[in-house]
């Protein structure tokens, strides 16, 4: 296939200047904020906006790819730790500090990837994440009966946990993440109810409303 032309100069400003207010007004508003706020922020006009973006899922892939990068160099760092239990703490830690601090990132936890670019990002991500898990049940550091699904738990509890404290604790974060943590020691595992749910469960739990504009 022929090389993508690059953007006129122009056009270049208009895109990186909707995609930094799409992050300023996502991360005020929510992924759901109207799209004719952004175009206004970013100076130009909503015709403009739907030239570069068609549908919002285009325009909140653009302005979310840095999150989903920084998620995969917190995998890998985490990868590179050698103690099992650091190595599955760090990336847990890490990514749940990463949302702590960004709305966007907490949103874009309870709905489904918004492209096919960002979700393979975050197949690739979870490889490594699923290579972790592994490595710290091989050693009999973390419970046997945790999945990479479980994380969804994690992260959709922690994304709540931020709202309700902010504005009151903003670090209180920690202490919840702390209490999980230690449910997932080997030696404090009691069988569980429920098996764990299964990746095309998540995955149609985080659909997104076909209707959203």
């Amino acid at each position: 296939m022929p090389a993508q032309r690059p953007l006129r100069l122009d056009a270049r400003r208009n895109r990186d200047a909707l995609v930094t207010a799409a992050r300023e007004v996502f991360a005020e508003r929510g992924l759901d904020a109207p799209l004719k706020e952004i175009a206004a922020r970013a100076g130009v006009a909503i015709g403009t906006l739907y030239n570069r973006f068609p549908a919002r899922d285009d325009l909140i892939a653009a302005a979310v790819e840095d999150r989903i990068e920084a998620g995969g160099r917190i995998a890998e760092a985490a990868l590179a730790v050698d103690d099992p239990w650091d190595s599955f703490v760090y990336l847990v830690e890490k990514i749940c500090e990463l949302q702590a601090h960004d709305r966007l990132l907490n949103e874009l936890a309870l709905r489904a990837a918004p492209s096919p670019e960002i979700a393979a990002q975050r197949d690739r991500g979870h490889a490594v994440m699923r290579e972790i898990i592994t490595r710290a049940q091989d050693a009999g550091v973390l419970r046997a009966d945790w999945a990479l699904e479980d994380i969804a738990f994690i992260t959709w509890s922690h994304t709540r946990v931020v709202e309700q404290t902010a504005g009151i604790a903003p670090e209180a974060w920690r202490r919840n993440l702390a209490l999980i943590l230690d449910g997932l020691r080997a030696e404090a595992a009691h069988p569980l109810p429920v098996p764990p749910i299964s990746a095309d469960q998540l995955n149609h739990s985080l659909l997104a409303d076909p209707d959203r504009d």
